[in-house]
């Protein structure tokens, strides 16, 4: 996702949230947030990155390949959110998640500047665990902010390929949104930033049985994982 669409996004539930009027409007579902556990669901688009560190491995050719992920992918994330009511300000959330997408890396030669190209389905399930900070409430609008952690696991690794990810990895999140009261229920854009703590290169390629991409698979040596959720939470 390129900068000048966050920066519009940003801008659209900042917007969102400060059009409020001056004036005291009638309250949907003024007792909705004094619940002490509820249900909804989320329905979302993410990008999928990962940050590389290029080994620098010269094979026996004398080649040196190194690897990007040029551009971003779209995919789709539904999940299940469980909140449960802490204080007036916070909320404690669990909201599984799958999410369905791929990685694209381009690999390139130093010298010649020959290009391989090898595209990765990523479909797994995450697990965040969410701290909700909410503002005060003005009218049908109540912005808020979120921090937690999050572990998740692949749920079908294609082996024999250039790049090979491990099934599982955790990490921490940021995101911030604003709820929105309507009559019937409550709507929140979301905008939620992931940050991997682990490697999750697998450089135990005893599947690949393709000798020609030995040379792409060993041009990484670490690799961490990065996604940018937008989504819509129904409550």
């Amino acid at each position: 996702m390129e900068k000048r669409t966050l920066y519009l996004l940003l801008l659209l539930i900042s917007f969102t949230c400060s059009i409020t009027g001056q004036e005291r409007k009638l309250q949907n579902q003024p007792y909705a947030d004094q619940r002490s556990f509820h249900l909804g669901f989320m329905l979302g688009l993410h990008t999928q990155d990962l940050i590389l560190t290029q080994s620098g491995y010269v094979n026996d050719n004398g080649e040196v390949w190194f690897s990007e992920i040029p551009h971003y992918s779209p995919g789709f994330a539904v999940g299940i959110i469980s909140d449960l009511y802490m204080n007036r300000f916070m909320n404690l959330r669990a909201i599984p998640t799958l999410y369905l997408g791929d990685k694209r890396f381009v690999f390139r030669e130093q010298s010649s500047g020959e290009e391989f190209i090898s595209r990765i389905r990523n479909n797994y399930i995450s697990l965040p665990l969410q701290l909700k900070l909410s503002g005060e409430r003005f009218n049908n609008f109540r912005p808020y902010a979120l921090v937690g952690g999050y572990g998740s696991l692949e749920l079908a690794s294609r082996k024999n390929r250039a790049i090979l990810l491990k099934p599982y990895d955790f990490g921490l999140e940021v995101g911030f949104g604003c709820d929105f009261y309507l009559p019937l229920f409550k709507l929140a854009p979301e905008l939620k930033f992931s940050f991997g703590l682990l490697d999750i290169l697998d450089d135990e390629r005893s599947d690949l049985k393709d000798e020609s991409l030995q040379k792409y698979a060993q041009s990484l040596s670490k690799a961490t994982q990065r996604m940018i959720t937008l989504s819509f939470h129904f409550e």
